[in-house]
């Protein structure tokens, strides 16, 4: 056997995506057979201090503290953005004009424009061999891989209804501290941007159709927040005394808006008209942790997923007896997406795995020089959407296209 060519792996920072993007680089080889060798070269992070206890942590040879040393440096070939919003474009562009291929987590940015300037980047980029990716991982569960599998085979006829939720409740706390996802400066919007755009894609990739206007509702519940606290997971514990200085929250704390969908492929044809959809997301469901919901139906059937329990698919098929109802298919077959490299029928997945699948995905693409998925283009979709709702919640829900 031949020893796969390396794929120098330079990540810019290191927390919470950081930590995930790590597994799946370190991981994605020792399970897939990957056409090139993923290294941990180099991590960089504006704190010499944190970035080299993260690279020791987590397996990194060497660390930088300015993005652009990074992306200057000849033994990087991929640049992975793990930063806020506000420094995804500079940090892509610059990445991608300096030959690096590009992993850049979702959403591809804070404003349209933004996301315009990256994705013009990227297609020039691709002419030359280079390519760039949007990280939005849902879309590497096994159980929706399988879900837009079954309608891209027929087997839910034409799409109907959308509805897609994700529910958190980490915010919930009222003097649960500021963060950047709390400054819009930084992170572009609140729950729309940071969870709502994963329901955005899902929902566009499992069902083949995109977007085409909304009417949209954003509400901020929580306008301060302490400006000091001790960090727990995504949210902690502030002061709640009301005496320390308390920060102004410029992002929604929930979104809520209806869709209408393109039609996609069928649209060309008389059979068939565009889908419509709802659309929720928050930080305030209190006991929902990770609820990212879809359910699609269709004139043949229809199948939900929900993410709290990421190992099942609910299909429905109306060709059979009316009392069958929703079937639950566990996707631990060998012949699921993704699931043959992993354990025995039975044994579930995790979070993480997504993140593997991303990598495994990302890899053979620029192996086999060609443009990985979701492209800059499919995250600048989502983008457009995201600005779309925005407005409509801006203008008292007033209908606006995409």
């Amino acid at each position: 056997m031949t020893t796969p060519q390396p794929l120098r792996i330079g990540m810019i920072g290191y927390a919470f995506m950081g930590a995930a993007h790590t597994h799946a680089w370190r991981t994605a080889p020792r399970f897939f057979d990957l056409p090139m060798e993923p290294q941990l070269t180099a991590v960089a992070g504006r704190s010499a201090t944190g970035v080299q206890a993260a690279a020791t942590k987590l397996g990194w040879s060497s660390t930088e503290t300015d993005w652009r040393r990074l992306i200057e440096r000849d033994d990087i070939d991929l640049i992975d953005i793990c930063t806020p919003g506000d420094t995804h474009a500079d940090i892509a562009i610059a990445a991608l004009e300096a030959g690096k291929h590009v992993l850049c987590e979702k959403p591809l940015a804070n404003s349209v424009a933004e996301a315009e300037r990256m994705t013009e980047a990227a297609e020039e980029a691709a002419k030359k061999g280079v390519f760039a990716m949007c990280g939005f991982t849902y879309r590497r569960t096994p159980a929706l891989a399988l879900a837009k599998r079954m309608v891209e085979q027929g087997r839910l006829g034409n799409i109907r209804h959308v509805r897609a939720q994700y529910l958190q409740d980490w915010l919930s706390d009222e003097n649960a501290p500021m963060t950047w996802r709390l400054d819009k400066s930084k992170s572009g919007s609140g729950s729309l941007g940071d969870i709502g755009a994963h329901s955005i894609d899902a929902a566009q990739w499992v069902t083949g159709q995109k977007i085409s206007g909304v009417s949209a509702l954003l509400q901020t519940f929580v306008p301060e927040r302490p400006l000091a606290g001790n960090l727990v997971g995504l949210g902690g514990h502030g002061d709640a005394t009301g005496n320390a200085p308390r920060g102004a929250v410029t992002v929604d704390d929930a979104a809520i808006f209806s869709a209408r969908f393109d039609g996609g492929a069928a649209a060309a044809g008389a059979a068939s008209t565009g889908a419509i959809g709802v659309f929720e997301a928050t930080r305030y469901a209190l006991g929902r942790k990770n609820a990212m919901r879809l359910e699609v139906n269709g004139t043949k059937g229809s199948l939900a997923f929900d993410f709290e329990d990421m190992n099942v698919l609910s299909v429905y098929d109306a060709a059979e007896s009316p009392d069958a109802g929703f079937r639950r298919i566990m996707v631990t077959e060998p012949e699921h997406p993704y699931v043959g490299n992993w354990w025995p029928t039975g044994h579930g997945l995790g979070y993480e795995h997504g993140f593997t699948h991303q990598v495994v995905d990302l890899v053979n693409a620029i192996g086999e020089q060609r443009q990985p998925e979701p492209s800059f283009a499919d995250a600048l979709q989502v983008q457009r959407v995201l600005a779309a709702v925005e407005a409509s919640a801006a203008s008292a829900s007033r209908w606006h296209d995409v």
